[in-house]
């Protein structure tokens, strides 16, 4: 049977596609090629080191590869009729702006976008509120040792002289990409809840709160059948305060075996860290000077034609702004001496009436209730949150709590046994995938 459905998996940072090896075999075992013509792509363009060179980078590279595939499949006698994106971790930005990069091109003219959907991806970058001193050199560090893309997800880049970082240009309500994006049927994503020390929850989540600091606070609420997702209409609620009582001689010991194993673990981490924290940077510094000498390629034009992918896209904001900026200024020279002008109106936002999508009521109902306090987001990141809300994600909370490192749990990067929760997030997501 002819492929119909063109299926794109988009690895993270320092990934490589056989981290998705588990992702596409649920997929193919749920909805069998035969029956319903998915072609599974996983792209190697931007594997490992590449990841580094730049969300944008990243997202030229796999479109060219996507649209080589598809040219491939055509010329094998093959119709795509539909296309699907689903993006892990940083993955799920460079998909984002793949989608605008399709977009912008006409792809979604010919092609119907069916599934958009992130696992653990760090919609609003991975700088951490404002907690002090330790969080703002996290942030410094951070955005220094990941060259272009570390930038990018620190929220510090310029990016290509606009005065606004990457991120926030991705959330522009009139950009390509949330038009793009306002095109997909389906847009789902999954954030862990905790654990996840790569991408927080309200990043994955694209969340002002984090109902799970405390889960001694809160009751998760899971979906029906369900022992990992939660219900994305209300995931967790607060929990009364139980009376204190007495801890049994049994309690008090289990609990000091709990604490001695915590101390092990954190007495083998501070004696590595001095070991690891050089080699890191050292690396880290090596990569930065690599990635920034492909980067340079890249720009040249040495790969592909690049005036495909990132020349329109960012004039059209670019000059959206220098439009409404000349509006203004014209209207002052003409009303000289006279009340300020009223302002201009909004502009509307490029999805049609007919694709106007309602919004997800998860976040708002969290937000409004004052026993889930407001992060302390930028300002920035509060801004993009609206915009993607705007859009209409269904936000799936991944519950995970028997392995220390939910982040390759979720999409079960590695075959391992203590990642079984992992495996009911993957095998819902399957089941939702619509064919």
């Amino acid at each position: 049977m002819s492929a119909t459905h063109l299926v794109v998996l988009v690895h993270g940072l320092w990934g490589a596609p056989t981290h998705l090896h588990h992702l596409r075999d649920v997929l193919q075992e749920q909805h069998p090629t035969s029956t319903t013509g998915l072609h599974i792509l996983l792209p190697k363009s931007n594997a490992n080191y590449f990841t580094y060179d730049g969300i944008e980078v990243g997202a030229e590279r796999i479109t060219n590869e996507i649209e080589a595939a598809i040219k491939e499949l055509k010329d094998q006698g093959s119709t795509i009729r539909k296309i699907s994106i689903t993006g892990y971790s940083l993955g799920g930005l460079v998909a984002r702006y793949i989608v605008g990069l399709l977009y912008k091109n006409g792809l979604f003219d010919d092609i119907e976008p069916v599934n958009f959907t992130t696992f653990a991806s760090p919609h609003l970058g991975v700088r951490a509120p404002s907690h002090g001193y330790g969080t703002e050199f996290w942030n410094f560090m951070g955005s220094r040792t990941l060259s272009s893309t570390g930038q990018q997800m620190f929220l510090v880049d310029d990016f290509r002289g606009t005065g606004r970082n990457l991120l926030e240009i991705m959330t522009d309500p009139n950009s390509a990409f949330i038009a793009g994006l306002c095109r997909f049927k389906n847009r789902y994503l999954y954030a862990n809840t905790i654990n996840d020390r790569s991408v927080p929850y309200f990043t994955a989540a694209i969340s002002k709160t984090d109902p799970f600091v405390d889960l001694n606070a809160i009751d998760a609420n899971y979906l029906p059948n369900q022992k990992v997702v939660l219900n994305p209409a209300n995931p967790a609620t607060p929990r009364k305060p139980a009376p204190k009582v007495a801890l049994t001689l049994y309690e008090r010991l289990s609990i000091s075996e709990r604490t001695r194993k915590e101390l092990a673990f954190y007495a083998l981490f501070t004696t590595m860290l001095p070991l690891a924290v050089p080699l890191f940077l050292v690396n880290a510094g090596y990569q930065t000077y690599k990635s920034a000498q492909r980067i340079r390629l890249h720009e040249a034009g040495d790969m592909f034609d690049l005036q495909r992918y990132s020349i329109p896209l960012l004039e059209e904001v670019q000059a959206g702004q220098n439009r409404v900026i000349e509006r203004l200024a014209a209207e002052q020279a003409n009303h000289a001496g006279q009340y300020l002008p009223t302002p201009p109106p909004e502009p509307l936002s490029p999805v049609s009436s007919s694709e106007s999508l309602a919004k997800v009521d998860t976040d708002d109902a969290l937000e409004k209730n004052s026993q889930f306090p407001i992060l302390a987001l930028t300002a920035g990141q509060l801004k993009m949150i609206d915009n993607l809300d705007q859009v209409g994600f269904v936000k799936f909370s991944a519950h995970i709590i028997n392995v220390r490192h939910t982040h390759a749990a979720i999409v079960v990067r590695t075959p391992k046994e203590s990642f079984a929760e992992g495996r009911e997030v993957v095998d819902h997501w399957a089941k939702r995938f619509e064919v």
